[in-house]
């Protein structure tokens, strides 16, 4: 009966460990740099198109 998916403030019911690859792309600044230019236009899209 001891089941450990139930048991509240377990350590799985914590956020998980992030993979090796999460983490370069988290830390990587050249993807950041493309990332922030791509969510900007995305959003420059948006606010244009909503003031025409």
């Amino acid at each position: 009966m001891d089941n450990k998916n139930t048991i509240p403030y377990s350590l799985e019911s914590f956020a998980t460990v992030p993979t090796g690859w999460t983490k370069f792309w988290r830390t990587c600044i050249l993807y950041q740099i493309v990332r922030f230019f791509v969510i900007g236009f995305k959003v420059l899209r948006i606010v244009v198109g909503g003031h025409s």
